[in-house]
């Protein structure tokens, strides 16, 4: 990842010194271990704290919306996805970001580490295709593929899908990888087979939002959880409004989540929420031939009208 990080720095510092963009939106070192954290760069001298390595997790297209800068912004494939999103949903300008595309070996979840680990994780190294794990109980070595983040393994797009200038060679993609083998198991079962799958699913949900916090889809300026005239949904742990905040939130994002994985790696819970939105992210591309975020020349398949259209499915 050194290589990643030399030249990132490298190209934030040109675009500040050559006064091209006003800030870089990027990672630094988090305080603990696995915890790489936002940062925005405005001056060049600033750009050694910039690092990427397999925990810059966090979607930094959710940093964008609603600005006035020129923005240059470090991302990966989702990320990118995301960013064609905004621009299309006119929540960013094209001319406004510069995009330093990042291709993308997948994020190490934080959750499988710790789970594996003897004790409290103190580091966290990667190199070579694994990934060492220094822990108080000591040092242990992993495959680096074991560690992925769910999303990751089953990436079709590692590759940024939009950007100006790339932070590294082009990597392989994998697109034989079957997606939807979990939704295909929910689909087979029977109705009230699901009704317990999803009960079960969000019976330790604590409504704290941080799922709807970290996804970069979630920027309406009041969310529908928060309205008060009229209000739609209970403040409390209700399992009928927690279940309606899940479906609705889910259906929200219908053709334009990038599976980035934001949700699940923000849920305190550990929740796979991201059974929702893969649901519909499967429909939008079985019915319509459309993933989101792919290119700036199609409109999204829920904001367009078609007479031929398939109908079926709301029958």
């Amino acid at each position: 990842m050194n290589a990643m990080t030399d030249k990132i720095r490298q190209i934030a510092r040109r675009l500040l010194e050559e006064g091209k963009v006003d800030m870089v939106v990027g990672f630094r070192k988090g305080t603990v271990p696995m915890m790489s954290e936002p940062c925005f760069i405005k001056d060049s001298a600033r750009v050694d704290a910039l690092v990427w390595d397999g925990n810059c997790g966090i979607n930094l297209a959710n940093y964008l919306t609603r600005r006035k800068e020129r923005m240059a912004v470090v991302a990966k494939g989702c990320d990118t996805r995301n960013i064609v999103t905004h621009i299309i949903e006119n929540q960013i300008r094209r001319e406004q970001v510069y995009i330093i595309g990042v291709p993308c070996q997948g994020m190490i979840d934080k959750r499988k580490v710790k789970n594996l680990a003897d004790g409290e994780v103190l580091s966290v190294e990667e190199k070579d295709g694994k990934v060492v794990v220094t822990a108080g109980g000591g040092e242990k070595s992993f495959d680096r593929t074991a560690l992925l983040q769910d999303n990751c393994a089953i990436c079709h797009h590692k590759n940024p899908a939009l950007s100006d200038e790339l932070a590294g060679e082009l990597v392989r993609e994998n697109p034989d990888v079957d997606r939807y083998e979990d939704v295909r198991k929910v689909e087979a079962m029977g109705a009230a087979e699901k009704w317990k799958f999803f009960d079960e699913l969000l019976s330790t949900c604590i409504r704290c939002y941080a799922c709807r916090n970290a996804c970069p889809l979630c920027y309406c300026p009041t969310c529908f959880v928060d309205e008060s005239k009229p209000q739609w949904v209970g403040k409390g742990q209700d399992p009928t409004d927690t279940r309606t905040f899940h479906f609705l939130r889910a259906f929200h994002c219908a053709g334009r989540c990038t599976d980035c994985g934001s949700c699940e790696r923000a849920c305190p819970m550990g929740i796979p929420v991201r059974q929702f939105t893969k649901k519909l992210e499967k429909d939008a591309k079985e019915l319509f031939g459309w993933e989101a975020g792919m290119t700036l020349d199609a409109r999204p398949p829920l904001d367009t009208f078609r007479p031929d259209d398939p109908g079926a499915f709301i029958k």
